[in-house]
């Protein structure tokens, strides 16, 4: 049974207007602030709960989102003090847009919608881990809607240390979404069982920034399902059933013919069991969704994250006579606990955005031979360059935040020279073209080299590994890769590797494929090439799964 609403009180400055919403701690009234005159948002804390342990805990919540409300998708506090009555109370940004929750009760967000809402949501999540916060209990209903339509991150009351105790029952609302009613001493903390992961129900839980990744994949579930990820319609979704499922990694099918299979890979290795086999930080997260994003041929939706290192080539700012008051100070913030915190990289710009000055003149200098050239297998690799196999998608590894910023900065790679000799090349038009996957043959023709002409050189990159996901069943695995430099007009080829005979080449314009081993839990391997300007990438990208 839900409890009455506490009465607003009289703050200065400020005109009650309405109430918004309830919780286990705390009610939150609209008001009008005098000057500057705006509507804010001010969650009250409630009398019968002014205990030194909830006071502390307030407060830190009131701290820890005041550090990050700069952020464009977690709500602003303005201020945060003690009304007359003895309360303390946050003022803070008003959204007056419905939460997420409301929204995913209506309709299912389309596929376009639930991606960029989860690289905004990710982004905000990545920049508070970056300042050692865990937010911990991410859910649609914590992510409000502001006056642009962008969602705003809020509700961290138990972002820090707090005891989390489980009950055995539901309460109101959602399935297992308990500690909203504050009804009893097991539900003072508002664990949200159906998007929270299986660490949490653990006697001493240690959440990490992977515990977080979960929630985030969780809510973007919701929001393309309409339901959560462990909820199975027409049985029962009782706390119990949920927390069962959870614990066991049991995924409810998507069950959106519109959603591509890297989309499904993505929200599955979020929502994994096993925390090591999650995306390591909230920017791989971002990174993943994004790379969908590009394969449905959308605008990639910015990751925006604040550069939080000072960079230690800076030299330091002399001293002055008006004191050191100028100067930048940085805070000491804490660190999350039971995970190294993961590097997170400065911004970059968004996709596209960036002119890329091509050079006008030959990469080499032409070679003008007085003698036959001849190519030495020291010289020109002439093998397959073979991938480390990734075996499910347990094992995909992980992107380094420095590394991808260094490789998105070389997007050419010079690779194999096409030479006089013994290089065969493929005379197009009567213009070398390049090296084709896997060879071809003698071309009688002159080669660029012995008319000194300029080489071509192929500057296809080829793909990178992703993930390997396979089926419960082990009958369909499904390979995703990524292209590190994508164009427009870009498509790919795959070729199953591990039949034992020669079998075809298969166009395809998405970064993901389904296909059935010749036995369930048999070993599949494909090889994948980049596909440009009728150009292939010079070396297959070479992909198994779990022998």
């Amino acid at each position: 049974m839900r409890r009455s609403p506490s009465q607003p009180p009289a703050i200065p400055g400020l005109r009650f207007e309405r109430q918004l919403g309830a919780g286990g701690f705390s009610d939150v009234f609209l008001y009008e602030q005098q000057l500057p005159r705006r509507q804010v948002a001010v969650k009250v804390l409630l009398a019968e709960h002014l205990s030194e342990q909830t006071r502390e805990a307030f407060v830190a919540e009131a701290n820890l989102m005041a550090q990050l409300s700069a952020h464009p998708y977690i709500v602003t506090i303005y201020t945060a003090d003690v009304a007359p009555d003895g309360r303390p109370y946050l003022a803070m940004e008003y959204c007056a847009g419905p939460s997420l929750a409301e929204q995913a009760k209506l309709r299912r967000f389309a596929v376009a919608d639930a991606l960029r809402t989860g690289v905004r949501l990710a982004s905000a999540v990545a920049t508070a881990h970056a300042a050692g916060i865990l937010h911990r209990d991410i859910k649609p209903a914590n992510v409000l809607t502001n006056a642009y339509g962008w969602p705003a991150l809020t509700d961290f009351g138990i972002s820090q240390a707090v005891e989390l105790e489980v009950p055995s029952t539901a309460g109101p609302g959602r399935p297992g979404d308990v500690g909203s009613t504050g009804a009893s001493g097991t539900q003072t903390v508002g664990l949200s069982i159906p998007w929270s992961p299986p660490e949490m129900f653990e006697d001493e839980p240690h959440p990490d920034v992977r515990s977080d990744v979960f929630s985030l994949a969780a809510t973007v579930y919701t929001l393309l399902a309409g339901r959560t990820p462990f909820e199975i319609p027409g049985q029962s979704n009782g706390a119990a059933d949920l927390i069962s499922r959870i614990e066991r990694g049991t995924v409810t099918p998507l069950g959106r013919d519109d959603a591509p299979a890297s989309l499904v890979a993505t929200l599955q290795k979020g929502l994994a069991k096993d925390r090591a086999n999650r995306f390591e930080s909230a920017v791989d997260f971002a990174r993943a969704l994004q790379r969908v994003e590009m394969e449905l041929a959308y605008a990639p939706t910015p990751i925006d994250i604040p550069n939080l290192v000072q960079p230690q080539s800076q030299a330091p700012r002399p001293d002055t006579s008006s004191s050191a008051s100028d100067e930048t100070r940085v805070r000491q913030v804490p660190t999350v606990e039971a995970q190294p915190r993961p590097g997170v990289p400065s911004v970059q710009p968004s996709i596209g955005d960036e002119t890329v000055v091509r050079s006008a003149g030959p990469l080499v200098q032409p070679i003008q031979p007085s003698a036959p050239i001849t190519v030495g297998a020291a010289s020109v690799p002439s093998e397959t360059i073979r991938r480390d196999r990734l075996e499910t998608a347990a094992a995909v590894p992980t992107e380094d935040p420095d590394a991808d910023a260094a490789g998105r900065a070389r997007r050419r790679r010079l690779t194999r020279l096409l030479v006089a000799g013994g290089v065969a090349v493929l005379a197009v038009g009567g213009i070398a073209a390049g090296i084709i996957w896997q060879g071809a043959a003698a071309d009688p023709k002159p080669t660029a080299a012995a008319t000194g002409a300029p080489i071509q050189l192929s500057d296809v990159p080829s793909p990178k590994p992703f993930g390997v996901n396979i089926s419960e069943d082990g009958s369909v695995v499904t390979f995703i890769w990524d292209n590190p430099d994508p164009q427009d007009g870009d498509s790919y080829i795959y070729q199953v590797t591990s039949s034992g005979k020669n079998s075809p080449k298969v166009p395809t314009s998405t970064y993901a494929v389904d296909l059935k081993p010749s036995a369930p839990g048999a070993q599949l391997c494909i090889e994948v090439v980049i596909v440009r300007g009728g150009v292939t990438s010079p070396d297959p990208l070479e992909m198994c799964s779990q022998q």
